[in-house]
């Protein structure tokens, strides 16, 4: 079965969806831009992705891929990643997420030991973006479109064939991982946990007036430090951020409700209606009017 992407999390920025079903806890799931933009967030299980129409831009932890279509990407587990496409321009994504015991079953065998865990502690590998300019990522491309089309047609025994095509991509990157600086494990640690807890703080507190000193303060350090964790960990400002943030929670409520735009807008932080109406153009490509009538 594939699904439309839907993310909704708990105030640590964990997705709350459950992916598949205890038994076979894999999902598949499509999603399409603009209008539908993955916003930043994390989970235990592990993603891979495949663009399928259009170009998009894929955040992993401090990683940003720039992917066209027919490229895929991996999302490693706990990291937090969002997704958007370029400049306003149609895309469209398939991706697949999956707990690690679909593919090893439990955490005493070989499976796990060897493959599964090294890659998932992988500090230096958050993420990866894979093209068809080595064989071995063509063929983990190939295992992403060939396992999606499985989990479409659901014929008898694609359960057998989607873990089949899994441990084989687990198998590539396992192999092809990139190697750990071990000096930057220690801060990259600490910048994950720091970032982690003031994406707390803005989603639970964006409708009201936020400064860079009040999210600092979340985690007792410094303007300066505050804004190099944003860089080395999501890759924007804490402004920036923000911004954005509002900007998709306003999305959702112009579809969710039928508040007052100028009302939305307010509980979304944005003190002043032109400069929300300016900004929301500038990521979606239209009017918060012209969004409301489009979805």
């Amino acid at each position: 079965m594939i699904l439309p992407c839907s993310v909704q999390t708990n105030l640590q920025g964990e997705e709350l969806r459950e992916h598949g079903t205890h038994l076979f806890p894999v999902a598949c799931y499509y999603d399409i831009m603009p209008g539908d933009e993955i916003p930043w967030h994390w989970h235990k299980e592990l993603e891979f992705g495949l663009v399928v129409e259009g170009t998009a831009i894929v955040d992993a932890g401090s990683m940003k891929f720039r992917l066209k279509a027919g490229e895929a990407f991996f999302i490693n587990s706990n990291i937090l990643h969002a997704a958007a496409a370029v400049d306003g321009q149609s895309c469209e994504l398939h991706s697949v997420v999956c707990h690690p015991r679909a593919i090893s079953g439990s955490t005493d065998n070989i499976i796990w030991q060897k493959y599964l865990k090294p890659l998932m502690d992988n500090q230096a590998c958050p993420g990866f973006h894979f093209t068809s300019d080595e064989i071995w990522q063509k063929q983990v491309i190939e295992s992403i479109v060939s396992l999606w089309r499985s989990a479409e047609q659901e014929e008898y025994g694609f359960e057998m064939h989607i873990r089949n095509e899994l441990s084989t991509i687990i198998s590539l990157l396992s192999e092809h991982q990139p190697v750990i600086n071990r000096k930057s494990f220690g801060k990259t640690q600490r910048d994950n946990t720091r970032i982690k807890e003031m994406l707390t703080y803005i989603q639970a507190n964006y409708d009201r007036e936020l400064t860079i000193d009040d999210i600092a303060a979340v985690c007792a350090v410094s303007t300066s430090e505050c804004m190099r964790c944003f860089r080395a960990t999501i890759n924007t400002t804490p402004i920036a951020y923000l911004k954005s943030y509002r900007l998709q929670q306003a999305a959702i409520k112009l579809q969710a409700t039928t508040d007052k735009i100028s009302v939305i807008a307010e509980n979304c932080g944005f003190q002043e209606m032109s400069y929300f109406a300016k900004s929301f153009r500038e990521v979606y490509g239209c009017t918060p009017s012209e969004y409301r009538k489009s979805v």
